[in-house]
């Protein structure tokens, strides 16, 4: 039977487009719930959404046909790993909901500081300082786990980090200057992006 056919394989497929349905619900209603106006802004963070915008498009480039495997493997390594990637979409999908909620009105797209900011440490914020970019990060993995050959998932990474990168910075220069020693000190105990492991 070809592996297009599995079931297994076609539900993950259906998981992952419903996780981008998802997230992209996720980011509409936290706009709409976010605080109106800014105190200061870094448009700098719009080459960072470029880039990562870039990334998730890359994964769509070339497109494997729909449901097989990335690269030959056995039937149960398929299936294996159509399962995981169907866990890390929908763990990722997860992430970036409650990662929205913790920020509340303080959510936006752009990097952005309001009256009355408060810096939100709690939830996810306690794992990593970027949960939203993080749980981005694993729906483009698992878009090209699902969807693109390997030779578009590395560069897709690639390029979505690259943007990731100018995106935290310039968030964090707004932050730093916003909050001094106290976001300082939650610099050094929480990381990023990627949660230390001990």
């Amino acid at each position: 039977m070809a592996a297009h056919s599995d079931l297994t394989a076609k539900i993950t497929g259906l998981v992952v487009i419903g996780c981008w349905l998802g997230v992209v619900a996720i980011l509409i209603t936290g706009k709409r719930k976010a605080a109106p106006g800014t105190w200061r802004r870094d448009r700098k963070s719009m080459l960072g959404l470029l880039l990562q915008s870039a990334g998730y498009l890359i994964c769509l480039v070339l497109l494997r046909p729909v449901f097989s495997p990335p690269f030959s493997m056995s039937r149960m390594s398929e299936r294996v790993l159509a399962v995981l990637t169907a866990a890390l979409a929908l763990g990722s999908t997860y992430f970036c909901y409650v990662a929205a909620r913790a920020l509340g009105r303080h959510w936006a797209l752009m990097a952005r500081v309001i009256k009355g900011h408060q810096l939100v440490r709690t939830g996810p914020y306690a794992v990593v300082r970027n949960p939203i970019y993080l749980a981005m990060l694993g729906v483009v993995i698992a878009t090209g786990l699902a969807f693109s050959y390997w030779q578009a998932l590395v560069p897709a990474v690639v390029v979505y980090l690259a943007g990731t990168a100018i995106r935290i910075r310039a968030e964090e220069k707004l932050l730093g200057a916003a909050f001094g020693s106290e976001f300082a000190d939650y610099r050094r105990r929480v990381p990023a992006l990627l949660p230390r492991l001990l």
